[in-house]
């Protein structure tokens, strides 16, 4: 038993996986349809940067605004984002 174990760890050792075939395969593949269809794809180049502008207004930040800076001044009770100040004496 142990003869027949010790036989497929070393057959196991000198096999390449077939994820790493099919990875050298795409890569090669990925190569090829680069180099061929690259004036095709630098054609539409310009119109897809046109394109991704609309795209980039609708999913950009909006939910990166500080609303207590927005509103600080409509309201009386400090937001706490803001340091206390000290009210000045007038002379």
């Amino acid at each position: 038993m142990s003869s027949q174990s010790s036989r497929t760890a070393r057959g196991q050792r000198g096999r390449i996986s077939s994820g790493l075939v099919f990875g050298a395969f795409a890569l090669i593949a990925l190569f090829f349809l680069v180099t061929e269809h690259r004036a095709h794809f630098f054609s539409w180049l310009p119109y897809l940067l046109v394109l991704a502008c609309p795209l980039l207004h609708l999913l950009h930040g909006h939910g990166h605004h500080d609303s207590s800076r927005d509103h600080a001044g409509t309201s009386d009770e400090p937001t706490g984002a803001e340091p206390q100040r000290p009210p000045h004496a007038h002379s």
